[in-house]
């Protein structure tokens, strides 16, 4: 069962700021001799293969006992984390990848193994938005009497909370952008942070929602969602990570009408409210990009946020680059 593993310079990057991350990073390699050891997998890689990374974690392609494939996945411990497969028990299958096992000691998940080389992200753009639109309505599911619901942090005190944080941030990092995108954002916040904090219409929302976080089901034609973020609120803030990545897909002219009509069939497909949804939008990418100016000024990734959020409220900033010349996002 033991199975060392490489550290991807990414992974080492990405966790080497505190003593907490760089600790899970040198502890990682047991970890999953534990996991592996633990729910008496197999490691089910080519002799030339390696598992895959991403920012915050490893994933392993894994045969259990009975010879059934999985995937074998360990995180650092973060509030993402911690609240996956809480939101994957509260899916239960259902639109998203099966929960097998978990360990919370070795931030550790045992899941369903999907295909991934048939994510959306490999379907024209115009084949996949009816496959996303179906996928969100089956994972729009409202609480119920199970416990775990507790544990899902709700949308309208996120609203609530960015009325007081855009504005300080948005000074703070001297004012990156016009003020009328800011209160752009405010105007949806302060109107959903009082008023939907009991909304009825609430479901459980993947927040990243993306095409490459959709994968196929081996021997079936359904795709499931991966790597779920959370929150409870309305389904419309989904749309979001469908408009900021594969924006090189867009048309050449006017790339501006060009993403409003992908919003708009993405929401027509996944049956939102299309002007909720486009607003949520703006809200995601004005906290986006104040998020990168923080930590790096002017950055690329800001511009591109910046990009989609004005577009999205009507008014493209003429002062960022086209579309097609926005770093793409990684």
């Amino acid at each position: 069962m033991s199975f060392r593993v490489e550290i991807p310079e990414p992974l080492r990057l990405r966790h080497r700021q505190t003593a907490e991350s760089r600790n899970w990073l040198a502890q990682l390699p047991d970890f999953i001799s534990q996991a592996l050891q633990q729910w008496q997998l197999t490691v089910d890689l080519p002799a030339s293969g390696s598992p895959s990374y991403g920012y915050t974690g490893v994933v392993i392609p894994v045969l259990a006992e009975d010879g059934s494939a999985a995937a074998l996945k360990l995180a650092f411990p973060h509030d993402e984390a911690h609240l996956e497969p809480v939101a994957l028990s509260l899916w239960d299958g259902h639109g998203a990848v099966r929960l097998l096992a978990h360990d919370k000691t070795l931030s550790a998940l045992l899941l369903e193994r999907l295909d991934d080389s048939r994510s959306l992200a490999r379907l024209p753009v115009d084949d996949a938005v009816p496959v996303w639109g179906a996928l969100v309505k089956s994972l729009s599911v409202g609480p119920d009497n199970r416990s775990q619901w507790q544990q899902i942090p709700q949308l309208a005190a996120t609203a609530e909370r960015y009325c007081d944080e855009l504005p300080q941030r948005w000074s703070e990092t001297a004012e990156p952008f016009p003020r009328w995108l800011l209160e752009a954002a405010l105007e949806v916040c302060q109107t959903w942070g009082a008023v939907g904090r009991r909304s009825s219409s609430d479901v459980l929302v993947h927040t990243d929602l993306h095409y490459e976080n959709v994968l196929g089901r081996p021997g079936t034609q359904e795709y499931w969602a991966i790597d779920p973020q959370v929150t409870l609120g309305h389904a419309e803030f989904a749309l979001a990570p469908c408009l900021w990545n594969r924006l090189q897909d867009l048309p050449e002219r006017n790339a501006e009408a060009g993403l409003r009509r992908r919003a708009s069939q993405l929401s027509q497909a996944a049956g939102f409210d299309e002007l909720l949804a486009m607003q949520w939008t703006v809200v995601r990418e004005v906290e986006n990009a104040l998020h990168y100016f923080e930590e790096t000024a002017n950055s690329a990734d800001a511009q591109r946020s910046l990009w989609v959020a004005s577009t999205m409220a009507g008014k493209t900033l003429p002062w960022l680059p086209r579309a097609h010349a926005l770093k793409p996002i990684s």
